[in-house]
């Protein structure tokens, strides 16, 4: 049974303004496995915007990702844009079992239920219906219409030259 995108619940100026928390940055997917309700959940690096109305992002994941049939089969999703003060979360996410990647980590709901990390401190957060999934090369793009998502102004954790890096704290040019 396919599940089909609630309409969003925020402006197009606030849609844009969560986006803008990510400048070239570090994000976790999460979500329960289709199959089993387990969580599941990896740190990726290939976040976009892709239209605002519709709101929609792009996120791809490589062939050999051991999560890949999971996350081809899910309704929903959640990103979480990751601020500078969850680099650890960003390490841990990275590799390991599953398990390890959610062992002790505080889980909460997003508003239609899907499964999210339940610490208040990423830079904003995407919940999102599994719309369209693009052979790429080696990856999977995945394109996933947002039905809601919340930002706050916080300085996000970037990937650069190998490595996360901390973005200084700067004044946001708009207040959306």
């Amino acid at each position: 049974m396919t599940v089909s995108p609630k309409p969003a619940d925020f402006p197009s100026l606030y849609f844009r303004s969560a986006l803008g928390r990510f400048p070239t940055g570090v994000t976790i997917i999460t979500a329960e496995h289709p199959d089993n309700g387990q969580p599941i959940g990896l740190t990726i690096s290939s976040f976009s915007s892709v239209s605002l109305d519709p709101p929609m992002v792009l996120w791809s994941l490589t062939h050999t990702a051991s999560s890949l049939p999971a996350f081809m089969a899910l309704d929903r999703y959640v990103i979480h844009v990751l601020s500078a003060s969850q680099i650890d979360l960003a390490r841990r996410f990275a590799k390991g079992a599953q398990a390890e990647r959610f062992a002790e980590v505080p889980l909460d709901r997003a508003p239609n239920g899907t499964l999210m990390l339940g610490d208040d401190r990423s830079a904003a957060w995407f919940e999102c219906h599994n719309t369209q999934q693009h052979q790429a090369g080696d990856h999977t793009v995945f394109v996933g219409q947002v039905e809601h998502c919340h930002r706050q102004l916080l300085s996000p954790l970037i990937y650069h030259a190998g490595d996360f890096d901390l973005t200084q704290g700067s004044e946001p040019l708009s207040r959306n």
